[in-house]
């Protein structure tokens, strides 16, 4: 159940540690590391707690609170998304603390009363509006389809904290609460992959509200989100990601994401990955029958070109790659290079299959593709190794 942790002197997290956490938004998104419910409390003249956690673990946020206040003291309950992990001990808190005002957007009272129903009389909020709860101050900033049209922020100016529920988190599980008191190579791996899995199709509305976080002239000295670690130590290095990330800079980076039947296809999904490495860049290659796809996902924001394989299959492609294709077609990943390649017996087709929903994925890709008919030949590999060499030069223009 572990201990509330101090933020500050009047900032406490409250939250709760999910340690075998797998899976994330039923079985769509993997946790391999677990994750965390972040909940925090601000004791001051008045008493706020922003966001709860998932309910299973309503028990471990009832304790952490009623270790630091009577619960009946609590003068606040915000909520930044109505998500079921954030908002899910919603009831319980309410139950345990009549008086709280309730805090949130229309769009927040109106998920609300979707989950947990009406009875009660919310404070609606709206970017600008603030509540004083005595030496500190609560800022709020609505932030739609970050990821939820509910989505808002809560800053704290007098200590330069900004709470801004999904962003900027990672699912992870840790025994340390702190940046800087962790792996770091492991949290942004995490951070990398959560914002690809979840946030990458609002990366125009992510670089909007980071310059117009930046125009309000906040400053930021720690950002708590609601999963994972809490930044203190290099809070900027978790927003200069998300500015990298939304205008999809990546790096000379390849991504080759493949399936096979009777290993033709994967012979020249070999064939390109070496042209790519001859041609001076990173390289990475996946089989999506023994791959996980969101890990895929992670490295393709990163990357600059995606090439993506499959033998033809009823005119079509394995049912493998489709998943990964219906990710991207949804995720539309900026400012990348697409290209279709496969084998076939008697007919073919899953090249064409590919290219086409790698355009409806917004890619620029790259035509024809590579066929290769039965198992490759020798001069069917050349030709993969140059069409690899010929990718390469165009990431590295």
């Amino acid at each position: 159940m572990g201990k509330a942790i101090a933020l500050n002197q009047d900032t406490f997290w409250v939250g709760a540690v999910d340690w075998n956490a797998r899976y994330f938004h039923g079985a769509v998104l993997s946790t391999h590391r677990g994750t965390t419910y972040n909940s925090y409390l601000l004791r001051d003249q008045k008493t706020a707690l922003i966001d709860t956690v998932y309910p299973p673990f309503a028990d471990d946020l009832v304790q952490k609170i009623k270790s630091l206040i009577r619960p009946e003291e609590l003068d606040y309950l915000v909520i930044n998304h109505v998500e079921i992990d954030h908002s899910g001990s919603f009831p319980v808190i309410r139950e345990l603390c009549p008086r709280a005002r309730v805090v949130c957007t229309q769009r927040g009272y109106e998920g609300l009363q979707g989950y947990f129903g009406g009875g009660f009389e919310p404070l609606i909020v709206k970017t600008g509006d603030t509540i004083s709860l005595g030496r500190r101050t609560l800022q709020f900033i609505e932030a739609p389809m970050l990821h939820w049209p509910d989505s808002m922020f809560t800053y704290v100016p007098e200590d330069s904290l900004l709470l801004p529920n999904d962003a900027f988190g990672q699912h992870i599980a840790t025994a340390s609460r702190f940046d800087d008191e962790v792996d770091m190579a492991e949290v942004m791996q995490e951070a990398a992959k959560y914002y690809a899995n979840i946030l990458m199709p609002f990366g125009s509305l992510v670089s909007r509200k980071l310059a117009e976080i930046n125009k309000l002239g906040l400053s930021i000295k720690m950002i708590a989100p609601s999963h994972g670690i809490i930044w203190r130590g290099q809070p900027e290095r978790i927003v200069e990601a998300y500015a990298r990330w939304a205008e999809g800079l990546g790096r000379p980076l390849a991504v080759v994401a493949y399936d096979t039947m009777w290993q033709s296809t994967e012979r020249m999904a070999m064939a390109l990955l070496d042209g790519l490495e001859a041609g001076g860049v990173e390289a990475k290659l996946y089989k999506l029958s023994s791959s996980d796809r969101n890990d895929v996902i992670a490295a393709i924001l990163e990357a600059r070109a995606v090439l993506i394989g499959s033998p033809t299959i009823n005119n079509d492609i394995l049912p493998t790659v489709s998943p990964l294709l219906d990710d991207l077609m949804g995720l539309r990943p900026r400012n990348k290079l697409g290209m279709g390649f496969g084998s076939y017996g008697w007919g073919g087709g899953a090249q064409q299959v590919i290219e086409e929903r790698l355009k409806a994925a917004k890619f620029e890709v790259i035509e024809p593709g590579i066929t290769a008919k039965w198992r490759p030949t020798a001069e069917d590999a050349q030709r993969c190794f140059e069409r690899g060499r010929e990718v390469a030069e165009r990431i590295k223009q």
